[in-house]
């Protein structure tokens, strides 16, 4: 049966390719994109991605996820750091959720490095540009192939 993941791309993150790039890579959100859905479909995971500067948006599309999604796979972007209602959004429906960024945000300013997103994730990839996306999809479809065989 085929599977579903909800990629869901926080503030800012439209600006991927444009927005200091030294930082964040060349890469642009659509290519991103284009890529989870063509790795999606090798590893039999239907890949629906969403991005939105806005909190709320974010966090409704985190409970529409739980009625048709699998798992949650976030670069929550600036909300990592301060969002605690996007936290209990994720923790309250129940997905696995891998959370991913673009940089290395331990390498970065302090404010940085402490996420409020992890601690309710079974995983978090940083640091290596737009492929974090690409290796925290391959970990987010294991787990879920894992929790299946139980």
């Amino acid at each position: 049966m085929q599977k579903s993941v909800l990629v869901l791309h926080g503030p800012n993150l439209n600006l991927l390719g444009v927005r200091e790039p030294a930082i964040y890579g060349v890469t642009s959100l659509e290519d991103v994109d284009a890529r989870l859905k063509a790795e999606g479909a090798n590893l039999g995971v239907t890949v629906r991605s969403f991005q939105s500067n806005h909190e709320g948006a974010l966090i409704d599309a985190v409970h529409d996820a739980r009625k048709w999604s699998n798992g949650i796979l976030i670069n929550p972007g600036g909300y990592g750091h301060t969002s605690v209602a996007l936290r209990d959004a994720i923790k309250a429906v129940g997905l696995p959720c891998v959370e991913v960024h673009v940089s290395n945000v331990q390498a970065r300013e302090g404010f940085r490095h402490t996420s409020l997103i992890t601690p309710v994730c079974v995983g978090c990839v940083a640091g290596f540009g737009w492929r974090s996306y690409l290796w925290g999809l391959h970990g987010l479809a294991a787990v879920i192939a894992e929790s299946e065989e139980r």
